[in-house]
């Protein structure tokens, strides 16, 4: 078989990640205007975004650790409102853990536990996100084999960091692997760098905005397992 594995973006490839983000950040603020008050109530989206890119400013070395990054925000969010490093510290780890089972509760795409089990059924499956979604806490989970985070191995799609990681772990070589994601640069580009095949999760139709186009399209995940399988069949010798 010419194709192996398949591994996957996570957030709007498997699901439709704004309605969890949403319900996390309500719960995360519910948390802090009752735990923390003084913390947040001044701030508004726009006012809160820009407090996160100072940190991050000031803490370049948390760009590819999503986690990290905004548990130090909420950290100094309490600071500046306050509170005490102690107090500050257990808060920002305690608000994040109710962001975090917010975030799990994703809603897969309709189609996606039917697929993901007729695809793991052939192939090895895996997750490369640059998310902190953790697969294995999702209802998706039993059909993974393996997952890595952008936090975890210290860089972001589209760095070839991930797929590295992919691949030592498998011990596939690249053109035996599908990657599938909805982000031209950082899922297709950043897979096609280090020769897997792709496919390009495309739901609301987007034009390709140029460069190498991906080998397959889809617009639903029931394309999926034809999709690779016509991939696999255009490798076949004659």
């Amino acid at each position: 078989m010419s194709i192996e594995v398949i591994t996957f973006d996570l957030d709007n490839t498997l699901w439709d990640v704004d309605p969890a983000l949403l319900r996390a950040e309500a719960a995360q603020r519910e948390w802090l205007l009752q735990h923390r008050p003084g913390a947040i109530e001044h701030h508004d989206e726009q006012s809160l975004w820009a407090f996160k890119k100072g940190v991050w400013k000031r803490h370049p070395e948390l760009a590819h650790h999503v986690s990290q990054l905004r548990v130090r925000t909420l950290f100094e969010l309490q600071i500046e409102a306050g509170y005490g490093e102690a107090e500050a510290s257990r808060g920002a780890e305690e608000a994040f853990a109710v962001f975090l089972e917010q975030r799990h509760a994703v809603e897969l795409y309709e189609e996606a536990l039917e697929v993901l089990a007729e695809l793991a059924g052939r192939y090895r499956l895996g997750a490369l996100t640059n998310g902190n979604a953790d697969i294995f806490k999702t209802d998706a989970g039993e059909f993974f084999d393996f997952a890595f985070l952008a936090e975890n191995v210290g860089a972001s799609k589209p760095a070839p960091d991930m797929f590295h990681a992919a691949l030592d772990l498998t011990g596939a070589r690249p053109e035996h692997i599908v990657h599938v994601g909805d982000n031209p640069e950082h899922d297709i580009a950043g897979a096609q760098g280090v020769g897997m095949h792709t496919v390009w999760m495309n739901p609301t139709g987007l034009p390709w905005a140029g460069g190498t186009a991906p080998d397959r399209e889809i617009d639903n995940l029931r394309k999926l397992p034809s999709a690779v399988a016509s991939i696999a069949a255009a490798q076949a010798p004659d």
